[in-house]
């Protein structure tokens, strides 16, 4: 099968490769059809992911069809489906009471094993679900905007209340989208001008504001903060916006330590919240919602290639990502 492998940082080659084996009777084969380009992604390209051990094959914002024991998922072979990309083990503390997101163990596509920028993966049945009135491209949206949606849910923030969220990207927009369907009132803060004028344009978005700009952002104004930047001076400057009895919410993430002032955490009551990857509730959430319109993936969707392209494109689109939100491989 063909795949596009990072033999190492800034190479990637397109390779035949065999198609993989099903590991056990619980695990399906699914034909890949899209997969979506993450920040991660780059990262590995880029060689500034610290945790990857190359030749990877990256890939994990996935949709694909059954074409293998799909009644071990409860399906019919050739059902589209939407991928959750995260392999946990089922047995240890983070499984056992429901958090397989932070599962001790967790392998994830493309990134701790081997991903989907080729045509076939086999993954565990109860990574797959029935990709309901979803076109393949829409599907492909559904990990990268769950992980907003989780940021969003974990947050415990009511309807009416004002969200913050900083990093106009993605995952932002992800949050930002996901926070406004829970009724929050959301202000976008970024450094870059463009990405606020596309999430203005393209998603309704009127607060937005540039760091630094004419309209700065008040401090201890918002209800909820939800920090998508994965930059540690960000991160840390993020909780001077949390309002009294407020949440800040970190959906980045920085391999680096974080300090923040304990007096002022603690008479505002404030709640430090992680938020990482996804779960099943998560997924199910945004794929009602891409289903019903209230999140329109042609509107995240910028940027489009193939595999057999994809060796052309994508260092360019790593060198400089202006104006794409998300970039969409297609395999078919």
């Amino acid at each position: 099968m063909k795949s596009i492998v990072c033999v190492e940082p800034g190479r990637l080659v397109l390779e035949d490769r065999p198609r993989p084996q099903l590991p056990d009777e619980d695990w399906v084969r699914i034909r890949v059809t899209h997969v979506g380009i993450c920040g991660t992604d780059y990262h590995i390209y880029q060689g500034k992911h610290p945790f990857l051990q190359y030749p990877r094959v990256m890939g994990h914002e996935v949709s694909g069809v059954v074409i293998e024991n799909a009644v071990a998922a409860g399906l019919e072979e050739g059902t589209p489906v939407i991928i959750n990309p995260y392999i946990s083990c089922g047995a240890c503390h983070a499984c056992n009471i429901g958090k397989p997101n932070c599962c001790m163990s967790i392998k994830v596509l493309g990134v701790h094993t081997d991903g989907a920028f080729c045509e076939e993966i086999v993954l565990p049945a109860g990574n797959v679900s029935p990709a309901i009135g979803l076109s393949s491209e829409a599907s492909a949206t559904v990990e990268f905007l769950a992980i907003g949606a989780h940021a969003v849910r974990r947050s415990q923030a009511t309807s009416g209340s004002r969200a913050l969220v900083i990093g106009a990207g993605p995952i932002g927009l992800g949050a930002a989208l996901f926070a406004r369907i829970a009724g929050q009132s959301v202000t976008l803060l970024d450094t870059s001008q463009e990405r606020l004028d596309m999430a203005r344009e393209r998603f309704g978005f009127d607060d937005v504001r540039r760091l630094g700009g004419e309209r700065p952002v008040e401090s201890t104004s918002f209800d909820t903060v939800y920090d998508a930047t994965g930059n540690a001076a960000s991160m840390e400057s993020a909780f001077a916006y949390v309002a009294h009895g407020g949440a800040l919410v970190l959906v980045g993430l920085v391999k680096d330590d974080l300090r923040f002032s304990d007096p002022e955490f603690h008479k505002r009551e404030m709640m430090l919240i992680a938020s990482r990857n996804a779960v099943k509730a998560d997924f199910e959430h945004v794929a009602a919602a891409l289903s019903d319109g209230r999140v329109s993936a042609d509107a995240l969707i910028t940027h489009r290639t193939s595999i057999d392209r994809l060796t052309d494109t994508f260092p360019g689109w790593a060198e400089t990502r202006s104006g794409l939100i998300k970039a969409m491989v297609s395999l078919g």
